[in-house]
């Protein structure tokens, strides 16, 4: 996605944002950058374009109380890294609650 269609700034994550399937627990992999809409993956698996994930964003340390935030994503495009082994993958975020917004807002501000 090009940077004048992006709605808000990404911000690339200082933190340690590791992705989670909310239901398998599978680690889909680790939060490159980050923005209130969305957020793009490194992943150790293979992930495909219009796949919907629920999962959690866990941060290995606490944040104002926050350390995982639950969402559900929209998975935009995935593209084969470099090693061949991993992908990256862009995600829109389609599914968030209130108080997990504001999880994401708090996690945003130290970023």
């Amino acid at each position: 996605m090009d940077d004048e269609r992006r709605l808000h700034s990404r911000h690339h994550a200082e933190l340690q944002l590791e992705v989670f399937e909310l239901h398998s627990g599978q680690r889909l992999g680790r939060v490159v950058d980050l923005s209130a809409d969305g957020f793009m993956l490194f992943s150790d698996t293979p992930l495909t374009a219009d796949e919907l994930v629920e999962c959690r964003l866990v941060s290995e340390q606490v944040i104002d109380g926050v350390c995982e935030i639950t969402l559900g994503a929209d998975c935009l495009w995935s593209r084969p890294a470099a090693d061949g082994e991993h992908c990256w993958a862009g995600f829109h975020i389609i599914d968030l609650a209130e108080d997990q917004a504001a999880a994401l807002d708090v996690m945003l501000k130290h970023i």
